[in-house]
């Protein structure tokens, strides 16, 4: 579970999810101990892939699409480029 514990020690907020960071071996190993770990009836996922395709887990897996429509246009873009120093 190391790949799991590297990436909520680089991104603290992501405390409360299960973060699919990138889809490695060690990775998707780490994701499937996890979620055949928790006690849970049901995964729910809001990843851009479908996990289904890369994981084998002893819950069943639904995957939540979304889209984004900003309240404001062009303020999402304005922070990225503030951040990134554009």
């Amino acid at each position: 579970m190391a790949s799991l514990a590297a990436t909520y020690a680089k991104y603290p907020n992501a405390r409360g999810i299960l973060p699919a960071m990138g889809y490695g071996d060690a990775q998707i190993r780490d994701l499937e101990a996890t979620i055949d770990a928790a006690d849970a009836d049901a995964v729910v996922s809001g990843t851009p892939i479908d996990l289904t395709r890369v994981l084998s887990v002893n819950k069943p897996m639904t995957r939540a699409r979304y889209e984004l429509r900003e309240q404001q246009p062009g303020v999402l873009a304005d922070a990225v480029r503030a951040v990134a120093g554009g």
